[in-house]
């Protein structure tokens, strides 16, 4: 870039009352890359939570209701209470219970619960790997501004005559540090809400398990109670 061109760019994003405009603006071209990282992550986010808060439910309801009408051999009940509540847990449950209705052995209902459990799971991950990739892809794209920055810094100051030198220093280096405090600043939203979801899906996957079991062990020692 021409030495003063470069300089009147630098002025103009200085003139900027705001801090984020300013400081994006300083960044260079590198700043719309990590803004549109920054973008996708935010939606993910959102996506996710929307999601899970979809898919979860209250375990202490699904206690009270739907394991005593298996405590009291009311399966078809049951099944209809997980169609009314259909979430990956309820869905897992449900799966044994029609083995149960067919009149299935236990290990053909353990069977149909675990292939239930790696039919949900899928649900509950969604896209929440990706978090970890844009949360890596960002402090990469920030490291690229920073090289670039001070790539375009050095040969600024090649060009430039001795009273602009300095001052094209100083705008290639804050253009590389404005990347890079971007870049990092959008890796560690994305990857602490990574580990955030992570959290929350291996607790699903628990209680779907837990619930699993739970259900196979009042079938196994109620299995004269079943009801048609």
């Amino acid at each position: 870039m021409d030495p003063k061109a470069a300089v009147a760019v630098a002025d103009q994003c200085a003139a900027y009352t705001n801090f984020l405009t300013s400081a994006f603006c300083q960044g260079g071209t590198m700043m719309y890359a990590i803004a549109f990282v920054a973008l996708v992550t935010i939606l993910l986010i959102i996506e996710r939570f929307l999601a899970l808060n979809r898919l979860m439910i209250d375990k202490t309801s699904l206690n009270e209701n739907l394991f005593s009408l298996i405590l009291r051999g009311e399966i078809r009940q049951a099944i209809a209470f997980c169609d009314r509540k259909p979430a990956p847990l309820t869905n897992t449950v449900k799966s044994g219970l029609v083995q149960v209705l067919n009149k299935r052995s236990d290990d053909e209902v353990q069977v149909a619960m675990d292939a239930a459990v790696l039919r949900e799971t899928p649900r509950l991950e969604g896209w929440t790997a990706f978090l970890a990739v844009f949360g890596n892809v960002s402090v990469l794209i920030g490291l690229l501004g920073t090289i670039s920055g001070l790539i375009s810094s050095f040969q600024g100051v090649a060009k430039a005559d001795a009273a602009m030198k300095a001052q094209m220093l100083s705008t290639g280096i804050s253009e590389a540090l404005h990347c890079t405090a971007f870049g990092l600043g959008v890796s560690v939203i994305a990857i602490v809400f990574y580990g955030f979801f992570q959290l929350r899906i291996g607790r699903a996957i628990n209680d779907m398990r837990e619930g699993s079991m739970t259900m196979m062990n009042l079938v196994a020692s109620n299995r004269d109670k079943m009801k048609d």
